[in-house]
């Protein structure tokens, strides 16, 4: 198995030194600080990843201020139980982004956030709860539960929360696949788990958050 410490020095040879490779990693909350952190964050950053899909960061952040506005601060009971009249003003809305599925989304979210947040006293909780080597299982949980959280974005919602996990962006899978960790980019289960069980051994072995890990590997490219 390729060691975290040969990935490292890929990524050093490649950013040109250690200090620029320190330089650009990602950072995270603290269990403390999840815990800390209202059930109304929590789904404000779930449905700023659903809504930046696939759209302009710069248009969804410019238009975010509204969103909190209109949908009542990302409460999640009082999002998850607007009614139809609601989200039909919502869509004549031009200060919005007027896209239905994205909008129904929220809806969604509200229910899984608030649905979470009754069984263990609140969002930020459950998700300091959830173990770090079991990371491809709170993908799959929030993808089966949430609203268009396929692909990577219940990961990258993740990494907007603050919640410490690692990205298969292009750039990870490609070094993974150049060095032979992987074949292609891993979409199963199985092979999801299987990688899961990879990071963990870097993880064991640096003592790195999984966050750095990705973005290392991502560095190594």
């Amino acid at each position: 198995m390729l060691s975290f410490n040969e990935i490292y020095q890929l990524a050093v040879q490649k950013q040109g030194s250690a200090e620029a490779v320190e330089s650009r990693l990602p950072t995270y909350l603290s269990d403390s600080a999840l815990r800390q952190k209202s059930d109304d964050r929590y789904l404000s950053d779930i449905c700023l990843r659903v809504f930046m899909a696939g759209l302009s960061r710069r248009m969804v952040m410019n238009k975010w201020d509204e969103f909190e506005k209109r949908f009542f601060g990302f409460n999640p009971k009082r999002c998850a139980f607007m009614n139809a009249d609601e989200m039909e003003q919502r869509m004549s809305d031009a200060m919005l982004i007027r896209h239905l599925p994205k909008m129904k989304a929220i809806i969604d979210n509200a229910f899984m956030v608030d649905e979470i947040a009754t069984k263990h006293g609140s969002f930020g909780n459950w998700l300091a709860d959830w173990p770090q080597d079991d990371t491809v299982g709170l993908w799959l949980y929030l993808r089966k539960h949430g609203g268009r959280l396929g692909g990577n974005s219940a990961p990258i919602a993740l990494r907007i929360c603050g919640k410490d996990t690692f990205l298969l962006t292009d750039d990870v899978i490609d070094c993974l696949v150049h060095q032979h960790v992987i074949d292609k980019k891993p979409t199963a289960k199985k092979d999801l788990f299987a990688l899961q069980e990879r990071m963990n051994q870097w993880q064991s072995e640096s003592q790195r958050p999984l966050c750095e890990i990705s973005r290392i590997i991502s560095l190594a490219a």
